[in-house]
């Protein structure tokens, strides 16, 4: 390394300290001025009602002239108008997940003027979040989620009242921690959380926005919406709209299906839109007599969008309330004993207690023992590449590879698109879905890739090392029934192109 890249990477880390001393001034001094607001605002009750813009002397206005300026776009509409502003200073919002749809959310409903806004997420901040999740920065990165997004919102609007749930919520916590906010968005990623977070609100008695998005698609629900009091009086629960979850095999999470940024930004923002129509459309906060305007009990909807469909948005009339829901009917038999007591497993009921290890174990090698075997080595190979395997005496070139792993074979089953970003140069590409069809269609599947896969031993590797025990099962099954080669070994790379990286090739990207 030169002394120009001694220096330029001094000056980075110099840059990256005094940007982290600069944020926590900035915290510093938002948390200063907000002590120093609450000290000199008087109580909602000192105010008095007046046509007088002022009383001897003194500010005597519902809102502060400060909030006349930020709140005034928003206050001239009759959607919203002076009660609605003062039903959103007087309301408090609880938004968990500080994610992809939490940031958006938190921050249209903090900039609205909402009275108090809690956040729940015990996740910290990763540089692959930041295309979507528009609260944090590469500032903050490592950090939790919840300090990143307060310290974001505190200079958006310094008014509101921020409180931080640095955790992952709980069964034993959840019911307890709803009680004190008025509303609730579930701005998760798993089923296995919606259905807690449904559970808890329908105990709680409070309202509760959500939504969800995968890919280019996302979903949104209003749930738990009262037209009067009593558990007879509120609309359907997210048990109501989907019984049962679904299938495991079939979950993912945007780190492994993929997320379009801005889809799921579109997906947050509605979420803030319905939060503010419930908030200002309720005359008796939140209470009876709920009036959004184009909902009712009687005719629930959920909303769909799609980014690459044309019209994006559709609505799909819903059912609504189930007579024999478990959760929120007057038949229910979730109870907030059972709830707190930990004697509900939402793992179990969305089926997510499968053994990782779906083979045995000599089905499966380490990467380390792949890379040994097969020595094959990512598509571009660096200087720091080729150091780091000669010194782990991986070092032998392509003519002694091709000797000494005649017969190895090494198959992708990662998507096509994923197979672009990056792969190992000797691996042949055959998407587990492909796979999957294969098992139906057996002879087109086999004039495909019977000479690529006719070998003593076929290593399968994928992301993670998920997909790639099921893609062995597969394999096997073809072959068994082909019988073209019955001694080809099919065998499984443990931890997948994750472990690659950390085992072998320390320069493969991660993403």
């Amino acid at each position: 390394m030169t002394e120009v890249d001694d220096a330029i990477r001094s000056l980075q880390e110099q840059i990256k300290t005094t940007e982290e001393q600069l944020a926590a001034l900035k915290d510093q001094l938002a948390e200063a001025e907000s002590r120093r607001r609450e000290q000199e605002q008087p109580t909602p009750a000192a105010i008095p009602l007046t046509n007088s813009p002022h009383t001897n002397g003194n500010w005597s206005w519902p809102l502060q002239p400060d909030e006349y300026k930020r709140y005034g776009r928003q206050m001239i509409m009759a959607e919203v108008g002076l009660q609605g502003q003062l039903h959103l200073r007087d309301a408090s919002v609880l938004i968990v997940g500080v994610g992809g749809l939490g940031c958006p959310a938190a921050a249209y409903i903090a900039g609205a003027g909402i009275g108090t806004l809690g956040l729940v997420d015990g996740d910290t901040v990763e540089l692959s979040n930041l295309h979507r999740q528009i609260l944090h920065s590469a500032v903050t990165a490592g950090k939790l989620k919840v300090e990143s997004a307060i310290r974001y919102l505190q200079q958006l609007n310094p008014r509101p009242k921020y409180r931080a749930h640095t955790f992952h919520l709980t069964p034993a916590t959840a019911v307890e921690l709803f009680e004190q906010y008025d509303l609730v968005l579930d701005c998760t990623d798993h089923p296995t959380t919606r259905y807690l977070i449904s559970d808890a609100a329908v105990l709680a008695g409070k309202p509760l926005v959500s939504a969800s998005a995968i890919r280019t698609e996302g979903q949104l629900l209003l749930l738990n919406l009262a037209e009067g009091s009593g558990m007879d009086t509120r609309g359907m629960c997210y048990r109501c709209v989907f019984p049962k979850p679904p299938p495991a095999n079939t979950i993912q999470t945007c780190g492994e299906g993929g997320i379009l940024g801005p889809v799921v930004g579109v997906m947050g923002v509605l979420m803030a839109v319905e939060t503010i129509k419930i908030i200002t459309s309720d005359t008796s906060r939140l209470g009876s007599n709920l009036a959004v305007p184009g909902w009712t009990l009687e005719h629930p909807s959920m909303l769909l969008y799609s980014a690459y469909s044309n019209p994006p948005f559709r609505s799909i009339r819903l059912k609504g309330k189930r007579n024999n829901c478990v959760s929120c009917s007057l038949e229910a038999t979730i109870t907030r004993d059972s709830l707190a007591s930990g004697s509900l497993d939402y793992g179990a009921f969305c089926g997510l207690h499968i053994p990782e290890e779906m083979l045995d174990p000599d089905q499966r090698v380490s990467a380390t023992q792949c890379a040994d075997k097969s020595t094959i080595y990512s598509t571009v190979e660096t200087t720091a590449a080729h150091n780091f395997r000669k010194n782990n005496h991986l070092d032998q070139t392509a003519s002694n590879l091709n000797k000494k792993s005649k017969g190895c074979a090494l198959v992708d089953v990662r998507s096509e698109t994923e197979f672009e970003l990056c792969h190992l140069s000797s691996s042949i590409n055959i998407p587990i879905r492909t796979l999957e069809d294969g098992a139906r269609d057996e002879e087109g599947f086999h004039s495909r890739y019977a000479d690529a896969l006719d070998r003593e031993e076929v290593f399968v590797v994928c992301r993670q090392g998920n997909d790639s025990q099921k893609a062995v099962r597969i394999l096997e099954r073809l072959e068994h029934k082909r019988r073209r080669n019955p001694s080809t070994s099919f065998k499984d790379v443990r931890g997948g192109l994750n472990a690659w990286r950390k085992e072998v090739d320390p320069t493969f990207p991660e993403y």
